[in-house]
Order: C-alpha cells, then sequence, then structure tokens
C-alpha cells in the first residue's frame, strides 16, 4: 500500500507536470499565432499583401477564422493576388462556417450578386441572417431589400420593415431612407408621414440624395411637417447638388414658380437643363417651354451657368 501510494503521487506529479509543459506549449503557440497575424495585418495596411499572404495562408489552412476571412478579401478584390471570385467564396465560407460575421456577410453577397457561384438567394438570405443576427447593419439592410421585393423568399413587407428598422437604428443610411418609404406607403407599417419624415431626415443629414430629395417633397407639400419651401429648396439643393436628377427637376421648378426662392427663369433653365441631361425626360420639356419666354441673352447665360455648374460638380450652382 505504502509503495501504491507513492507510484500514485508519483503518477499525479508527471500528470500535473504534463499538463503545466501543455498551457505553456499552448500559450507560446498561440502567441506565435497572433504575432504572425498582426504582423500580416500591418503589411496588409502597408500594401505589402505579398508579405501578408506569405504570413496569413498557413494560418488560414490551419482553421485561423480571421486569416481566412483576409484571404477571402484579398482574393475577392485582387490584393497581392488574381482577383478570383472562387477562391474568395472558398476561405469566406470557411470563416463563416466558423462564425465570422463579415464572412457571413460576404458569402451572403456573393451568392446574391452570383460571384463565384451561381447566384442563389435563399443561399443568400441564410447567411446575411446568420450576419444579420450578430448585428451586422449591412446584412440587415440587405434581408430588408429581400423581403421587400421577394427576392428568394415570399414577400413580406413586415419582415422588410423589420430588418431596415434593425439596421436603420445602427445609423444604417439607406436603411433609413428605406424605412421612410415603408411608412410614407404605409407598407408594413401604417401609413404615417411624420414618421417618414423622421427617418429621411436622418437618412438626408448623413448625405443621402434620395433621402435629401423626398424630405424637400414633404416639406413642398406639406406631408409630416409644416409646408416650408425654404427647407424643400434647401433638401432639394442639397440633393441637387449630388447629382440626382429628380431634385434638379424639383430646383428648376421653385426658381421658375418663386417657390422658397426669387422667381428666377435663368435658373430654372439652368436646373432643367442639368436635369435634362441627367435624362430626365419632364425637364427637357420644361426647359423648352421656359426657354420661349426668355431672351437670346439669358439662353446663353444659363448654358454658359450650366456648362460651369457642370465644371464644378454642381456645387456652387
Amino acid at each position: 500500500m505504502p509503495q501504491e501510494r507513492i507510484q500514485g503521487l508519483l503518477l499525479i506529479v508527471l500528470i500535473k507536470s504534463f499538463v503545466c509543459s501543455l498551457i505553456i506549449s499552448l500559450s507560446l503557440s498561440l502567441s506565435v499565432h497572433a504575432d504572425d497575424f498582426s504582423d500580416g495585418y500591418a503589411a496588409y495596411k502597408k500594401g505589402d499583401y505579398k508579405t501578408a499572404m506569405k504570413l496569413w495562408k498557413p494560418m488560414a489552412e490551419q482553421g485561423d477564422a480571421d486569416a481566412q476571412y483576409y484571404l477571402g478579401y484579398m482574393y475577392d478584390y485582387g490584393k497581392g493576388v488574381p482577383e478570383d471570385d472562387k477562391q474568395a467564396v472558398k476561405w469566406y465560407r470557411l470563416a463563416a462556417e466558423q462564425g465570422d460575421i463579415g464572412a457571413q456577410f460576404n458569402l451572403g453577397f456573393m451568392y446574391h450578386n452570383g460571384e463565384g457561384v451561381p447566384e442563389d438567394d435563399k443561399q443568400a438570405v441564410k447567411w446575411y441572417r446568420l450576419a444579420a443576427g450578430q448585428g451586422h447593419d449591412e446584412a440587415q439592410y440587405f434581408l430588408g431589400i429581400i423581403y421587400a421585393n421577394g427576392y428568394g423568399v415570399s414577400e413580406d413587407d413586415k419582415e422588410a420593415v423589420k430588418w431596415f428598422r434593425l439596421a436603420a437604428e445602427q445609423g444604417h443610411a439607406r436603411a433609413q431612407y428605406n424605412l421612410g418609404i415603408m411608412y410614407r406607403n404605409g407598407n408594413g407599417v401604417p401609413e404615417d408621414n411624420r414618421e417618414a419624415v423622421k427617418w429621411y431626415r436622418l437618412a438626408a443629414e448623413q448625405g443621402d440624395a434620395s433621402a435629401q430629395a423626398n424630405l424637400g417633397f414633404m416639406y413642398h407639400n406639406g406631408e409630416g411637417v409644416p409646408e416650408d419651401d425654404k427647407q424643400a429648396v434647401k433638401w432639394y439643393r442639397l440633393a441637387a447638388e449630388q447629382g440626382f436628377a429628380n431634385a434638379q427637376y424639383n430646383l428648376g421648378f421653385m426658381y421658375a414658380s418663386g417657390e422658397g426662392v426669387s422667381e428666377d427663369k435663368v435658373f430654372a433653365y439652368m436646373w432643367w437643363n442639368l436635369a435634362a441631361a441627367n435624362g430626365h425626360e419632364i425637364a427637357s420639356k420644361n426647359k423648352g417651354i421656359v426657354a420661349k419666354r426668355m431672351t437670346s441673352s439669358q439662353i446663353a447665360e444659363a448654358q454658359k451657368l450650366s456648362r460651369d455648374c457642370l465644371k464644378n460638380n454642381y456645387k456652387n450652382c
């Protein structure tokens, strides 16, 4: 019995020694692993994609999800390697299956657009949903688009509103704009112009041209806000300066009718001319109508202003 106890104690000591050496070995391995990833990331940020690939590829092949994601990204965008959608999908999938949120979204996007895989909206929904469930705002936004249009799923406005709202509450401008549309039209929610204005404004303040134009329209018509033509002009102008044809048309209308600005045929012609150049058919017709009430010198001035405005990318027009 005493000898057995001694042997037992010796065995326990040996086991403890093995566990300690294993922990030390794992700690060293993880430290080296982390250093390799950090060195790879530093190289990547410097544009040294060859070094990043050299460091990350062995890690990716050993199952490191972060390295797998970045390899997918490098193949996706041709950073240091020939662009290869199939290789991008391969590495995104490996990372996505380990729960990497960015890889899940990107894999959904590849399926959504048929890049590196056959287009498959059901697979896109699967991967978007996994990323969206982890709070990925872009995935939430795309799920809203998919449910609003019935891509790969049954059209469901309430489900679309759910995903748009989750993304919108994270500050996603396009989701905010689309949520405004849903409230404006009463799709998936009761029609509510005040709510529409709220979400348009949030998106507009982030520079979304569509939201700026729609917010201008709401002010112009007194929907969800008191009618205010000066505010309408403000938001139309911001959208028009981004080259948004509908806003350019509406701004031309405000100048032609003297709403929110002094009536000015030259500026009406200019904005309609620019909108027409961007494919707005009614603007083209209106430009012809207002030209009949202008002198040749006014038309020449409006055309010069149009050229200057276009040259300055619609700024300070």
